[in-house]
Protein backbone atom coordinates (compact mmCIF):
# COMPACT_ATOMS: atom_id res chain seq x y z
CA UNK A 1 0.00 0.00 0.00
CA UNK A 2 1.15 3.31 -0.62
CA UNK A 3 1.67 5.80 2.04
CA UNK A 4 -0.70 8.74 1.88
CA UNK A 5 2.21 11.14 3.00
CA UNK A 6 5.09 9.83 1.74
CA UNK A 7 6.94 13.75 2.88
CA UNK A 8 6.37 15.20 6.60
CA UNK A 9 7.72 18.24 8.00
CA UNK A 10 10.04 19.26 10.89
CA UNK A 11 10.26 23.09 11.55
CA UNK A 12 13.85 23.64 13.32
CA UNK A 13 15.36 27.04 13.97
CA UNK A 14 19.22 27.52 12.74
CA UNK A 15 21.01 26.51 16.04
CA UNK A 16 18.98 22.95 15.77
CA UNK A 17 19.60 23.32 11.95
CA UNK A 18 23.47 23.42 12.38
CA UNK A 19 23.23 21.27 15.50
CA UNK A 20 21.08 18.38 13.56
CA UNK A 21 23.89 18.47 10.78
CA UNK A 22 26.86 18.43 12.92
CA UNK A 23 25.70 15.31 15.09
CA UNK A 24 23.89 13.58 11.65
CA UNK A 25 20.41 12.84 14.16
CA UNK A 26 18.16 14.96 15.63
CA UNK A 27 16.78 14.18 18.87
CA UNK A 28 14.23 16.80 19.45
CA UNK A 29 13.66 20.12 19.84
CA UNK A 30 12.94 21.42 23.96
CA UNK A 31 9.06 20.59 23.19
CA UNK A 32 9.95 17.17 21.27
CA UNK A 33 11.69 16.28 24.39
CA UNK A 34 9.34 17.32 27.03
CA UNK A 35 6.49 15.38 25.09
CA UNK A 36 8.79 11.93 24.05
CA UNK A 37 8.90 12.37 20.65
CA UNK A 38 9.73 14.79 17.73
CA UNK A 39 6.32 16.11 16.43
CA UNK A 40 6.19 16.72 12.40
CA UNK A 41 3.63 18.00 10.36
CA UNK A 42 1.82 16.44 7.00
CA UNK A 43 1.96 19.13 4.16
CA UNK A 44 -2.04 19.88 4.84
CA UNK A 45 -0.85 21.09 8.83
CA UNK A 46 2.75 22.44 8.63
CA UNK A 47 1.88 26.37 7.47
CA UNK A 48 -0.50 26.45 10.62
CA UNK A 49 2.60 24.71 12.76
CA UNK A 50 5.01 27.63 12.05
CA UNK A 51 2.50 30.78 12.54
CA UNK A 52 0.96 28.54 15.63
CA UNK A 53 4.02 28.23 17.18
CA UNK A 54 6.75 29.82 15.63
CA UNK A 55 5.52 33.14 14.21
CA UNK A 56 8.04 36.11 14.96
CA UNK A 57 11.04 33.66 14.54
CA UNK A 58 13.62 34.87 11.85
CA UNK A 59 14.36 32.09 9.40
CA UNK A 60 13.05 28.78 10.07
CA UNK A 61 14.23 25.63 8.92
CA UNK A 62 11.62 23.17 6.69
CA UNK A 63 12.82 19.98 6.98
CA UNK A 64 11.34 17.12 4.37
CA UNK A 65 11.22 13.97 5.63
CA UNK A 66 11.05 10.88 4.14
CA UNK A 67 8.53 8.54 5.91
CA UNK A 68 9.70 5.26 4.92
CA UNK A 69 13.27 5.88 5.85
CA UNK A 70 10.94 6.16 9.85
CA UNK A 71 9.90 2.51 10.41
CA UNK A 72 7.76 1.95 12.72
CA UNK A 73 9.05 4.57 15.12
CA UNK A 74 7.08 7.13 13.47
CA UNK A 75 2.70 7.03 14.51
CA UNK A 76 0.24 8.88 13.63
CA UNK A 77 -1.73 10.28 16.09
CA UNK A 78 -4.56 12.81 17.17
CA UNK A 79 -3.82 16.01 18.13
CA UNK A 80 -4.86 19.60 17.26
CA UNK A 81 -8.38 19.49 15.77
CA UNK A 82 -8.81 16.23 16.00
CA UNK A 83 -6.62 15.76 13.04
CA UNK A 84 -3.82 12.89 12.68
CA UNK A 85 -0.08 14.32 13.34
CA UNK A 86 2.96 12.31 12.20
CA UNK A 87 5.26 11.93 15.53
CA UNK A 88 8.53 9.71 15.85
CA UNK A 89 9.54 7.92 18.80
CA UNK A 90 13.15 7.41 18.00
CA UNK A 91 15.86 9.95 17.01
CA UNK A 92 15.74 11.30 13.33
CA UNK A 93 18.54 10.74 11.30
CA UNK A 94 19.97 13.03 9.11
CA UNK A 95 20.08 11.33 5.87
CA UNK A 96 15.97 10.56 6.25
CA UNK A 97 15.77 14.55 5.41
CA UNK A 98 15.28 14.93 1.49
CA UNK A 99 15.11 18.10 1.54
CA UNK A 100 15.51 21.52 3.01
CA UNK A 101 14.36 25.18 2.73
CA UNK A 102 15.02 28.30 4.50
CA UNK A 103 11.35 29.97 5.56
CA UNK A 104 12.07 33.61 5.43
CA UNK A 105 10.22 36.01 8.09
CA UNK A 106 8.00 38.57 6.51
CA UNK A 107 7.51 41.95 7.94
CA UNK A 108 4.09 40.41 9.52
CA UNK A 109 5.60 37.90 11.26
CA UNK A 110 4.68 35.35 9.18
CA UNK A 111 6.87 33.50 7.10
CA UNK A 112 7.59 33.05 3.19
CA UNK A 113 6.91 29.27 1.93
CA UNK A 114 8.41 27.91 -1.27
CA UNK A 115 6.59 28.95 -4.37
CA UNK A 116 6.13 25.03 -5.32
CA UNK A 117 4.11 24.91 -1.65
Amino acid sequence: MNDPHPLIYKILTPAQWQAFQNDGQFLGAPIDLADGFIHFSAEHQVEETVAKHFAGQGDLILAEVATDSLGEALRWEVSRGGDLFPHLYAPLALKAVVRHTVLPQLETGSHRFPVQW
